[in-house]
């Protein structure tokens, strides 16, 4: 339960640095950015790319949407590409 606590902490402290506001972050939002985060964590990016890069994702996605982030860019290259761009994802 530590970790879960300390990873959306983590997440909402990330999402605050990038301009997310809390009300267009809600707490299902924040779970999946986080396991996005969690991901991603192996990609050499730096913790504020990736958050960057997962909240936009987050935002391309569709409320009712139910595969997590990373399923979900998998079949939405375009997306996946414009989401990299905007957050300055290297390599």
């Amino acid at each position: 339960m530590k970790i879960l606590v300390t990873a959306s902490l983590v997440t909402f402290s990330m999402l605050m640095a990038v301009g997310a506001s809390p009300a267009m972050a809600n707490s299902d939002d924040v779970k999946w950015i986080g396991q996005c985060i969690s991901d991603n964590q192996d990609q050499h990016q730096t913790q504020q790319v990736t958050a960057a890069y997962c909240a936009c994702m987050n935002d391309q996605m569709s409320d009712s949407e139910t595969q997590s982030i990373t399923q979900w860019e998998k079949s939405h290259k375009k997306e996946a590409d414009m989401c990299s761009q905007k957050a300055g994802w290297k390599g």
